[in-house]
């Protein structure tokens, strides 16, 4: 089992700075939208009926399919990095319409990636079914090609994707099972 105290070792990008930025992003993402919120709560107390003091284990975590949609749609909206390492070309090319010359530095924006307005219905807004009962699920590995690369893309894809998202969807999950329900004076958020 994974505890809460792995989630404060990490630093930036592949780093508990970087995925805390992304979780506190995604929790703003649940408190302006409550019916969202409520649906989660909804299927994390069908998982573990009966058992409110206890922490959501992994196995459970792996049960909750709108959990694991609303971990991606948070990291396609709010990627722990904004950029991937820059890159050199090797010989004069056109990129884009524009020319880069051999040696010159092509940098990504990740976040700008899961923004598309080409790929993404609606890509400012926070909606997780876009992960849910698709025919083909959304790769976020690269290897079928890139929609979002919250975690990079093909072989330089960072190592730690797969605990990474385990801890997201454990954190995530344990967040909304112990504080739903309560009362906030946040009136209104932007």
């Amino acid at each position: 089992m994974v505890g809460m105290d792995g989630m404060i070792r990490w630093d930036d990008t592949g780093s508990m700075t970087g995925m805390i930025r992304h979780e506190n992003l995604g929790l703003v993402e649940l408190v302006k939208n409550p019916e969202i919120q409520g649906r989660l709560y909804e299927e994390i107390k069908s998982v573990v009926a009966g058992e409110e003091a206890k922490e959501i284990e992994e196995e459970e975590a792996h049960k909750m399919p709108y959990l694991k949609a609303v971990v991606l749609e948070g990291l396609r909206r709010h990627p722990p990095g904004r950029f991937v390492l820059p890159h050199s070309v090797t010989e004069d090319t056109v990129l884009g319409g524009y020319k880069v010359p051999k040696r010159g530095t092509v940098n990504f924006m990740v976040a700008e990636i899961g923004r598309d307005p080409a790929v993404w219905d609606e890509p400012m807004a926070f909606k997780p079914e876009r992960f849910m009962g698709e025919e083909e699920p959304v790769d976020i590995t690269g290897n079928r090609g890139i929609k979002m690369m919250p975690f990079g893309a093909g072989r330089r894809i960072c190592p730690g994707i797969g605990l990474a998202m385990l801890h997201l969807e454990y954190y995530l999950a344990n967040m909304v099972k112990s504080l739903s329900g309560r009362k906030s004076k946040v009136t209104k958020l932007t």
